[in-house]
């Protein structure tokens, strides 16, 4: 039975409510305070994997979008992570992240010492945009609807309890605050009235949960690998290397 737009919001919202990153161990570790310098420097490294690889997963959208207004729309995720001459972008505010935690940030952009799992959960993120319906590659990117918590709570915590947070290192963060709503407005809105049969609402609400397994399966490689007595796989970052010097 096919739910009314209201009834499947909240299917939707409760998949977040259940499944979102932000009640990952790891998250608690780094918002509390309680992450080694090591272990902040392999989240940089591990995450912009997943930073670098989002406008990437927006143009193999946008390449089999046959809507203009639906490509004029989504242009603008490309935008905020690549940047323009307006905007430096999000992968630059990363990287600037990456100077002020003691990377070499070149090292960082080389997409090298990212972990294996990593690698394979992000890929497998571009390759369900790529290859499955345009409603499910939208309903995937509606996680963003529970990211804003997850940010404001991540500036608090790393103000309170790092020396190398400020407006500059964190100014990833602040400005999603700003550019998520705007995405996360649009988005919902086409799921909800794309997503007009049972079997639709169904797919969706698949690839939001599937989009939140992608998130969950990144935090459990790093926590394996750098928090709980573990191996770090081989390829991936050994802390101790790549750094440079703090001013």
């Amino acid at each position: 039975m096919t739910a009314t737009a209201a009834e499947f919001e909240a299917r939707l919202r409760q998949i977040g409510a259940e499944r979102y990153h932000d009640k990952h161990p790891f998250h608690d570790l780094l918002h509390s305070g309680g992450c080694t310098p090591a272990q902040v420097r392999a989240w940089v490294i591990n995450r912009f994997y997943y930073q670098a690889s989002i406008p990437i997963k927006d143009a193999a959208f946008m390449s089999r979008v046959e809507d203009p207004a639906l490509r004029r729309a989504w242009r603008s995720r490309i935008e905020d992570h690549d940047g323009t001459a307006e905007n430096e972008g999000g992968i630059e505010r990363w990287l600037r992240l990456a100077d002020a935690v003691g990377l070499d940030r070149q090292f960082v952009a080389s997409k090298q010492g990212v972990l294996p799992a990593t690698r394979f959960a992000v890929d497998a993120y571009v390759r369900f945009v790529r290859d499955k319906t345009l409603l499910e590659a939208v309903a995937a990117s509606l996680t963003e609807l529970f990211a804003p918590k997850i940010h404001a709570a991540r500036i608090e915590g790393l103000l309170a309890h790092y020396d190398f947070a400020d407006d500059s290192s964190l100014s990833y963060f602040r400005n999603r605050l700003k550019e998520a709503p705007k995405d996360v407005a649009f988005g919902l809105a086409w799921v909800l009235e794309h997503a007009n049969t049972a079997e639709k609402q169904d797919a969706a609400a698949a690839a939001l949960m599937f989009k939140t397994d992608v998130l969950w399966a990144q935090l459990d490689a790093l926590h394996a690998a750098y928090v709980t007595p573990g191996r770090i796989p081989p390829g991936g970052w050994q802390p101790g290397t790549f750094q440079v010097a703090l001013k």
